[in-house]
């Protein structure tokens, strides 16, 4: 039989665990995990506490080992979990947010989520939130794209034009 490790509290966390199990207003897994520590402390085993409590062993031996690594402060919070795995591949967020930046689209001024989703092969809600994240919002952009001169068919792009992605709509000069 596997013996779970010993805790013993000093006076000051004894009454801490103590209001905390006997609280009305705190969540209830803060209630939870204070009476297993203070049972553990009692001397029971895992087991037997979670017979007490009707959870599990792993939970008990869970909040045990917390606490005799991290202290009262440790029964507070839940550790951070990794989290859902991006679907979206970091290569295809990059290419929504070049296509957006420097291609236009055929036979519009500027990309919407539709035109973008369909021609990315991703969803319209994946667009918008990769938009989001890069603060794009091609339909409020207040300049045009510079197309090269094989895509504009005028010919030689225009000395002050050479090097520039963006030609401010509102310039003075145009």
């Amino acid at each position: 039989m596997r013996i779970a490790p010993v805790v013993t509290l000093s006076p000051e966390q004894r009454t801490v665990l103590e209001s905390r199990a006997r609280s009305r207003s705190l969540p209830v897994r803060v209630v939870e995990r204070a009476r297993i520590v203070l049972l553990a402390a009692a001397g029971l085993q895992d087991k037997e506490i979670a017979a007490r409590m009707a959870t599990t062993p792993k939970k008990v031996s869970r909040w045990r080992k917390r606490f005799l690594a991290l202290g009262v402060a440790g029964l507070e919070k839940d550790a951070p979990r990794r989290g859902r795995k991006p679907t979206i591949d970091a290569r295809l967020r990059q290419r929504v947010v070049t296509m957006t930046t420097r291609q236009p689209p055929t036979n519009a001024t500027h990309w919407s989520t539709r035109t973008m989703a369909t021609a990315v092969g991703i969803s319209e809600a994946s667009v918008r939130r990769i938009w989001r994240a890069h603060g794009l919002k091609p339909h409020r952009v207040e300049t045009t794209l510079v197309r090269s001169e094989r895509e504009s068919g005028l010919g030689a792009t225009p000395a002050w034009a050479t090097g520039c992605e963006h030609i401010h709509l509102h310039s003075p000069w145009l």
